[in-house]
């Protein structure tokens, strides 16, 4: 006859609850600007002046870089701003020639 341990001796599941979690900020939780792109940094990072001549750098953000948009110098964009740290951001949009910022 097989019997069945409940304890398997690991550790028990933690819940997604715990008191010590860091919050997580959403996308509308980011603060949205907009700007061009003034010149491309290593390691995925852009340097970007946005209209309140404020620079920041940016990193593209996951859809961007899943579609394979392509961002290169003098491209207008929209830069979604951390509320913590304001000079660093992810581009989530890049406009074309005439094109205002979405919503």
């Amino acid at each position: 006859m097989v019997t069945f341990r409940h304890n398997s001796g690991y550790p028990a599941a933690r819940s997604s609850s715990s008191a010590g979690s860091p919050k997580r900020l959403a996308r509308e939780d980011l603060i949205q600007a907009t700007g061009t792109v003034e010149k491309i940094l290593g390691g995925g990072r852009y340097q970007i002046t946005l209209e309140t001549g404020q620079a920041v750098t940016a990193q593209l953000s996951g859809r961007m870089r899943r579609f394979r948009i392509r961002v290169i110098p003098g491209d207008r964009v929209q830069v979604g701003l951390s509320p913590y740290d304001p000079t660093h951001g992810f581009i989530t949009f890049r406009l074309r020639e005439g094109q205002n910022p979405p919503g």
